[in-house]
């Protein structure tokens, strides 16, 4: 996702959004243990999100 869409958003919203992004990489990461993943930067852009959404937080 683009830095713009947690430009403005509550804080509720966005440690609900972080909330998801970690369990979305943390299935991913477990997933991966097992088989192969089919998108390998999949992970990847998932973390940058975590980071944009951290950067929003932090800066409030």
């Amino acid at each position: 996702m683009k830095k713009t869409i947690y430009i403005g958003k509550s804080k509720q919203d966005l440690v609900k959004a972080l909330g998801e992004r970690r369990e979305i990489l943390r299935k991913l990461r477990f997933g991966a243990s097992g088989s192969k993943t089919r998108n390998v930067k999949e992970g990847m852009v998932i973390r940058k999100d975590i980071a944009r959404i951290m950067t929003e937080l932090n800066k409030a």
